[in-house]
């Protein structure tokens, strides 16, 4: 929002929430109709072409935000260092608004615009005419009017909205208020409306305006520097002709130079390039990918889990992993997606963070929860997971925390055969396990003096079930087959007289892990707290129930680039696994945490508060 909000500012149907595509369903429903009912004379294709090629505008742009968050969480080209928060996804959520604007007033300039319907497909003479009328009025008014909104009536009161974004995303460039668009469509319909009021436009020369105006603004929005320096070098005033990413990220800058569209020419003539401008360009191009100190390695949940990743849907996620109706409308996207991970996959980079100096990089397994349950898949997700240790390793990276299943199990010794079966890793592999136990530890409300023990044992489960009766805590179960196996594992007398077999369920604290099912839930008394001690959160299938987040910690505020939710967790938060590896490198510790054995709880513990990470609250 600007900071003094003009006439105009917000969309029209911004009260219609998700439900705002419906505006377009007349026209659309209306194309369908005629495409159908009417013979092929009587039908025009530019008409019938209207909503796919909206529908192509928005794959356009989720394609350059996609490869946009991918090449700047590598590091390599960028231009600006500033990260990316919350406040400016929100802020930018709405980036299709623009497309929903543009759909409804094309339909209207058909009905009401002679000369419009049936053009042919293709016209040389209108075609070089829109090139030339976007050349000249519309860059030269387009300059005017963007030195005019940096004039402080108008910026203020429109303008500082774009502006809000120092580090540009690609959809950067359609983030406006309503009026602004309005002043844009006007501009850039300067060249269609001409070729058609003269009878020399085409649907290629309409399509691909708008089209060129998508890749410039996207490419120029990018916060890394992508065009080869080779095209300058073989035709040098093509600098005066097309902008440069680099370019226009130092008008977000400085904000008083580098007011062009997309052609600096009119920067040079009128004064006003940044002197800097060539300067930040070799700079850009050069610099290196980035080294991280510590790799977090996580893999996808489940097939509809792509879109909430920070490479797919911004706005999906930054929020919590929830399953959303309308994700169900690209299922065909979906199961390609499902079918190619199943058969093929590399490990890739998702997300770049940095605290206290120490570089840290998110990377993903592309395989799904239920290919590691899949006891045939288990290889091949193993010598994925290897490869990626061993890659880490290769580069230098000091630490490799494990995530979600990445961790293993009793079958791979909870992944200590990577160790074994590679002797010489310098890196240290961490699966967290000492901070999840610590975190579920201190997510006991004080004066607890019993809780019920209910999920699949596990690591984690055994040293859990081990701490709390050495705390002095009574640890019920419902099964007999999990009482004998926790009496058989803590083979001592103090947690022996702590562990009950327990038949009505009437504890107020359950510590649960993966496995606990439908009916045991319903059994719960009102008010029960859900503590999970797995990576997986149990389904929330009580409304009169309490149910606490999977073992995390929130981050300090000065851990920098964090724009999207870990999973489920809320904003900020992070997995205790990820936690851990990011304090194995600011502490220095050279050792591996996996296997059977367990890190000391306690001084985990200690260091993760030390370093500003928090406990995250209760729910109530």
């Amino acid at each position: 929002m600007a900071s003094k909000p003009g006439i105009l500012t917000d969309w029209p149907w911004k009260s219609l929430g998700s439900f705002k595509y419906v505006i377009l369903a007349p026209w659309v429903v209306h194309s369908i109709y005629t495409l159908i009912i009417k013979d092929g004379k009587e039908r025009d294709p530019v008409y019938v072409l209207f909503f796919p090629f909206l529908l192509w505008r928005t794959l356009h742009n989720q394609i350059w935000i996609s490869l946009a968050r991918y090449r700047t969480a590598k590091g390599n080209n960028r231009i600006v260092d500033k990260s990316i928060e919350f406040e400016q996804v929100d802020r930018e959520s709405n980036w299709d608004d623009q497309i929903l604007l543009n759909g409804i007033l094309f339909y209207v300039v058909y009905m009401i615009v002679p000369g419009v319907a049936h053009m042919p497909l293709w016209r040389t003479d209108g075609v070089l005419l829109t090139i030339l009328l976007h050349m000249g009025p519309v860059e030269f008014l387009y300059y005017w009017l963007h030195r005019a909104l940096h004039h402080h009536y108008l910026y203020s009161r429109y303008h500082s909205h774009h502006h809000s974004s120092i580090v540009t995303e690609p959809i950067t460039s359609v983030i406006h208020p309503f009026a602004e668009h309005l002043a844009y469509f006007l501009l850039f319909s300067i060249p269609l409306l001409a070729g058609i009021l003269m009878g020399k436009s085409s649907i290629a020369a309409i399509f691909g305006y708008i089209s060129h105006i998508d890749f410039m603004n996207n490419m120029g929005h990018c916060n890394f520097e992508l065009i080869p320096k080779t095209l300058f070098s073989i035709f040098p005033p093509l600098k005066y002709l097309m902008y440069t990413p680099s370019y226009h990220s130092l008008h977000h800058t400085q904000f008083r130079t580098n007011y062009s569209l997309f052609m600096p020419i009119y920067d040079c003539i009128y004064g006003t390039m940044d002197k800097s401008s060539d300067a930040l360009y070799e700079k850009s191009l050069i610099r290196p990918e980035e080294l991280p100190h510590v790799v977090h390695l996580t893999h996808l949940v489940t097939p509809q889990s792509i879109y909430h990743l920070r490479l797919g849907f911004a706005s999906l996620a930054s929020k919590p992993y929830t399953s959303k109706w309308y994700v169900w409308a690209v299922w065909p996207v979906t199961c390609c997606s499902t079918i190619l991970t199943w058969t093929y996959g590399r490990t890739f980079i998702l997300e770049r963070n940095q605290f206290n100096k120490v570089n840290v990089q998110t990377w993903v397994v592309p395989k799904f929860k239920i290919q590691y349950l899949l006891t045939l898949r288990n290889e091949s997700i193993d010598s994925l997971i290897e490869e990626a240790i061993l890659r880490a390793d290769e580069r230098g990276i000091k630490v490799l925390s494990l995530g979600l299943l990445n961790q293993g199990d009793e079958r791979n010794g909870y992944g200590e055969h990577y160790i074994h079966g590679n002797p010489k890793l310098k890196i240290k592999v961490v699966d967290g396990s000492s901070l999840v136990v610590a975190v579920v530890l201190n997510s006991i409300p004080k004066g607890t003096t019993q809780v019920l023990f209910r999920g699949n044992l596990t690591k984690v489960a055994y040293f859990i079930a081990s701490a709390l009766c050495q705390m002095g805590i009574q640890v019920a179960t419902s099964r007999k087959d999990e009482y004998e196996q926790l009496n058989t594992k803590l083979k001592n007398v103090e947690c022996e007289s702590k562990l009950l077999l327990s038949k009505s369920c009437t504890e107020k604290i359950w510590v649960v892990g993966d496995g606990l099912t439908k009916e045991e839930q319903m059994k719960a008394s009102k008010g029960t707290l859900f503590i999970p001690f797995s990576q997986f959160p149990p389904k929330r299938l009580r409304k009169d129930c309490l149910y606490h987040t999977t073992p995390a910690m929130m981050s300090p505020k000065s851990f920098q680039n964090i724009d999207s939710c870990e999973n489920w967790l809320p904003r900020r938060a992070m997995s205790a696994s990820r936690v851990a590896g990011v304090i194995h490198a600011l502490e220095g510790w050279n050792v591996h945490e996996c296997g059977n054995t367990m890190f000391n709880v306690e001084k985990i513990w200690e260091a993760s508060l030390h370093h500003g990470f928090r406990p995250l609250t209760i729910p109530t």
